[in-house]
Parts: C-alpha cells; sequence; structure tokens
C-alpha cells in the first residue's frame, strides 16, 4: 500500500512538475500574432482560439494550466497581439492583466474640425458614426484608443481634452488681454495657429494680434479669409484680388475684431500664446521665405520688409523657372 501510495504521489509530483515546465516554455508561433477574444468568451473557447491561430499549441493543457493557477475566471476579452514564441504563462498574464492592443490617431494642430472628423471616420478601428462637431472644440493630439471604440467616444475625449487644457491655461493668462472669454481665446489662438509653423513664433505672432485689438484695429489675417471661402480647405492658389474683396464674414480684412467661430483646431502651445503673448510692440509682420516671420512696430518698417519679401518670392520663382 505504502508503494502504491508513493507511486501515485511522484507520479502526480512529476506530472505537476512536467506543467509547470511547459507552461513555460516558448511557444509555437514564429511571429506575433494578433487575435481578438469576443466578450463572454469562456476558458474552452479561449483555448479553442488561441490554437487554432497558432498562439499554443494544446488547447488542453493551456486550459489546464489556468486552471492549475486559479486564473480560469479572470481572463478578459480584447484584442491582444501575442509576442512571436509567447509561453502559455505569459498569454495567461496577459489576458488577465488585460494587456491589450492600443491604437492611436494623432490629430494634427490646425486641422479643422471637418478634416478631424474625417480621420476617424477613416480609421478602420472605432465604431459607429461620427456626430457633427463645432469648429475649433477638439485638442489636437494623439490618442490611444482600444478596439471597440466609438468615433463618438473619441471625438467627445478630444473635447474634453481641450477643456481640460483650457482649464489650465486660462487661470494663467496676462492681466490686460482684450480676451474676454474661453471663446475668444479659442478663436485667436486658431488664426495664431494657421499664421505660423514655427512654434517659437507663436507667441510674438499671438503679440502682434493682441496689439491690433487693443488698438482697434484690423487682424488682417489671410487664412480668416481661406477659411470664410472655403472653410479651410486650400485655395490651391495665392490670394486673388477678387477674393480679397468677396463679402465674407470671417475676413479680417473687412471685419473689426475677432471671426465668428474659430477657424481650426488649435494645439495647446496656441492656446498658450495667445493667453500668454510675447512682450512686444510690433503690429506688423510678413514671411521671410524661410517658414518664419519678420516683425516690424511701424508701418513704414513693415513696407520695407514687404519691399524685401517680394524680391525674394520674384528670386524664388525665376530659379523655379531655370530649372
Amino acid at each position: 500500500m505504502a508503494v502504491v501510495l508513493a507511486l501515485i504521489v511522484g507520479t502526480a509530483a512529476s506530472a505537476a512538475w512536467w506543467e509547470s515546465r511547459y507552461f513555460a516554455q516558448s511557444g509555437p508561433s514564429p511571429v506575433q500574432q494578433t487575435l481578438i477574444i469576443a466578450p463572454g468568451s469562456g476558458l474552452n473557447a479561449i483555448g479553442n482560439a488561441l490554437a487554432r491561430a497558432g498562439v499554443v499549441e494544446n488547447p488542453l493543457l493551456f486550459r489546464l494550466g489556468v486552471v492549475r493557477r486559479g486564473q480560469a475566471a479572470r481572463l478578459k476579452a480584447g484584442e491582444y497581439a501575442f509576442p512571436a514564441h509567447a509561453s502559455e504563462a505569459q498569454i495567461m498574464d496577459m489576458l488577465v492583466a488585460h494587456r491589450i492592443l492600443m491604437h492611436r490617431l494623432t490629430v494634427p494642430e490646425g486641422l479643422t474640425s471637418d478634416a478631424a472628423v474625417a480621420l476617424v471616420k477613416a480609421d478602420p478601428v472605432l465604431t459607429g458614426d461620427a456626430p457633427v462637431i463645432p469648429e475649433g472644440s477638439l485638442l489636437p493630439e494623439t490618442y490611444v484608443f482600444e478596439r471597440g471604440t466609438t468615433r463618438a467616444e473619441l471625438l467627445q475625449r478630444m473635447h474634453q481634452a481641450q477643456q481640460k487644457a483650457i482649464a489650465g491655461l486660462w487661470p494663467q493668462r496676462k492681466e490686460g488681454l482684450p480676451i474676454m472669454s474661453v471663446e475668444d481665446a479659442i478663436k485667436l489662438a486658431s488664426i495664431v495657429e494657421k499664421e505660423t509653423g514655427v512654434a517659437s513664433e507663436r507667441p510674438h505672432v499671438a503679440a502682434v494680434f493682441i496689439n491690433r485689438l487693443k488698438q482697434g484695429m484690423k487682424l488682417e489675417s489671410d487664412p480668416t479669409i481661406i477659411y470664410g471661402l472655403t472653410k479651410g480647405v486650400p485655395l490651391g492658389h495665392g490670394l486673388r484680388q477678387s477674393e480679397l474683396a468677396t463679402p465674407n464674414p470671417y475676413s479680417t480684412y473687412q471685419i473689426t475684431g475677432l471671426p465668428p467661430t474659430p477657424i481650426c483646431n488649435p494645439g495647446r502651445d496656441a492656446i498658450a500664446a495667445v493667453l500668454t503673448p510675447a512682450d512686444s510692440d510690433d503690429l506688423f509682420f510678413v514671411a521671410n521665405g524661410s517658414g518664419g516671420h519678420i516683425f516690424a512696430r511701424t508701418i513704414a518698417e513693415h513696407a520695407k520688409n514687404v519691399v524685401q519679401w517680394r524680391k525674394l518670392q520674384q528670386a524664388q520663382q525665376s530659379a523655379a523657372r531655370v530649372r
């Protein structure tokens, strides 16, 4: 009897040792495998799905290993990217910890709401319809989400991110700004965003517009004309005199003050630039030909800078024709 008992105990111990070693061994898949575990899947269904995908070799042994470790009820649904040769232990840990595959969507600074919604609609992982989004109500950033997230949910996150950013920046604004509301700050920030792609220039560009508002001058921002004509879609050519003259409620050459709505979705830095602009008396700026701008305090200085810019434009056009 003692011999039989010893054999049973020894066999059980040997089986447990073998199972533990097998559970930790490298798995059969030579490449990363992406697998969706459907909600409501039990241990049997999960083990079979893993075996069909080639992630585990034997679903029965996988189930046995999970049960022996008391984790059968803790496996979670979702989309997983199992590494090449992942062991059953690794797979179980990923399913228990819900280390799912996360997806990313980047909304660049300066996109209109229509363009941002188009990106969201085009993402194949998101689900559901996208609602109409007011202009300037999203925060451009990279957003991380899991499969099954709806388009409406992600757009709501973008809106909430903007509200959170504003809540942090608004109390830090400079005194004496001619900006009475968050809405006005977003409007001006959207203009600053479209006027320069040079991050270091944003506070200086913002200062020019702030100074103009204080003096009751028109902002005279070309992007506002384009927004009024095409809702922000590029014209494909330089502004024409006829387009400047077309009645346009957004054209800050025609209206005094800010446009009726933002003209794009400004980034955090553009909003910060408007609320904490550079210390400057400048009232004008013109392109310098290399992506930035030359600033001026007086109209006479600005006129000289414009002449230099036009000469540079002509030289660039001549060089392009020669090529």
